[in-house]
């Protein structure tokens, strides 16, 4: 019988309570469109332990520059030779007959974005027991505090990333943890590039217990919560035998890549492409987090600072005492670097003077390390002026100090 037609036996309000609706008979399904509304829900009653982990709460990546967007030191193509070259926060290492290069590029699985391009120039067609190649990057310990490493409440980890490459097939993704005060651990996870020249989305969640181990639970594996290395995420390209290590397990040694690792380096046809590399507590991938380009380029401020100049502009003030050589300036950095920084320059040779188009520089500059946002500047001339004055530090042509941090 329909409602309608109840009359003086139709159910009255509030009759039908939650405790007379049997389990699972009402489904989203027979839930209207827009049937709850904000008025319908009671002050207090969504709580955050009712919000599934997969909504996008706070910041979430701890990976600095997954998004390929800063490349302060080069945005061509240059050469790895085990450090960091070409985009923020991503050291290249290489060792053997081989050689590839990085850049950063405008291919992106949106077709708008950046990524990191790797193009092997010379093939090592047979990978030796202690060659390898590889990209990594390294994170502060108080960073990686949110996943509780050294403790039983040690939490699951999901890194995402895009990647592209014409070579299919077997490729390793790793986490280093480094020992601090306790113990080294290596985890290494399989994952296959099944379509060549397209993008992939890939997705890996490390236990702490993978492969029914308890060494990331134990206090031997706990991350000091400081500035140094605590974390590193890998990306393997090719693995020698020497860092074979088992698939999804944790262990000691250095065990970067499995044995069905291709040989990515087996010849110079072969691309590497990666973006929006994500690391996360949980066992769910969120939604990459995009930063701006200044948030992301704030944060890269802390590793690593290039002051750039040419012969017009940009110049660094200083000062000279009368009747010296020797002339006295400071660099400012945008940022406190992680740890103190030390400084190196390329083409800085001259000082620029009020009617005197330039004097050039007998030595320096001798950089000082002043605190976590300065560093002093010292060079000598090859004349003298009577008088005090301040001047400008440049360059002939163009010139960079570079201000590291790294870790």
């Amino acid at each position: 019988m329909a409602l309608d037609r109840l009359g003086s036996n139709a159910i009255a309000d509030l009759a039908v309570s939650a405790a007379d609706i049997a389990a699972g008979t009402i489904t989203t399904a027979q839930i209207a469109n827009d049937a709850v509304t904000t008025a319908k829900v009671a002050n207090d009653a969504v709580t955050t332990a009712k919000i599934a982990d997969t909504v996008n709460l706070g910041r979430r990546n701890v990976v600095i520059n997954g998004a390929m967007k800063i490349a302060q030191r080069s945005t061509s193509a240059v050469a790895a030779a085990n450090g960091l070259n070409t985009v923020d926060r991503w050291k290249h290492f290489e060792s053997g007959a081989g050689a590839f290069t990085t850049q950063r590029v405008a291919d992106h699985p949106t077709g708008t974005g950046h990524s990191l391009k790797f193009q092997v120039t010379t093939a090592d067609t047979s990978i030796a027991s202690n060659e390898y190649a590889f990209t990594e990057t390294n994170l502060e310990g108080q960073d990686c505090q949110r996943f509780q490493y050294g403790t039983s409440s040690a939490k699951p980890i999901t890194v995402s990333f895009w990647v592209k490459s014409n070579k299919t097939g077997i490729y390793c993704v790793a986490l280093y943890k480094h020992a601090g005060a306790g113990t080294a651990y290596m985890y290494r996870k399989e994952y296959t590039i099944t379509a060549a020249n397209t993008w992939e989305k890939k997705v890996v969640t490390i236990s702490p217990t993978a492969g029914s181990t308890s060494l990331i639970t134990a206090s031997a594996a706990a991350v000091p919560n400081t500035t140094a290395m605590g974390l590193s995420l890998t990306f393997g390209l090719s693995w020698g035998s020497n860092y074979h290590g088992t698939d999804d397990t944790w262990q000691t040694g250095s065990g970067y890549g499995t044995s069905n690792q291709v040989n990515w380096m087996d010849s110079t046809s072969n691309n590497f492409y990666l973006t929006e590399v994500q690391m996360e507590a949980g066992d769910t991938a969120t939604p990459f987090e995009h930063l701006s380009v200044a948030e992301e380029l704030y944060n890269c401020y802390r590793y690593y600072y290039a002051f750039k100049t040419d012969s017009q502009n940009g110049l660094l003030l200083c000062h000279q005492d009368r009747n010296t050589d020797t002339y006295i300036g400071q660099v400012v950095m945008p940022t406190e670097m992680r740890a103190a920084p030390t400084a190196t320059h390329t083409g800085m040779d001259r000082v620029h003077k009020p009617g005197v188009r330039y004097d050039t520089l007998s030595s320096g500059p001798q950089f000082s390390f002043l605190h976590s946002q300065a560093i002093t500047f010292t060079v000598t001339t090859t004349s003298s002026d009577a008088t005090s004055q301040t001047v400008y530090f440049g360059a002939s042509s163009g010139g960079t100090i570079d201000i590291t941090a790294e870790l």
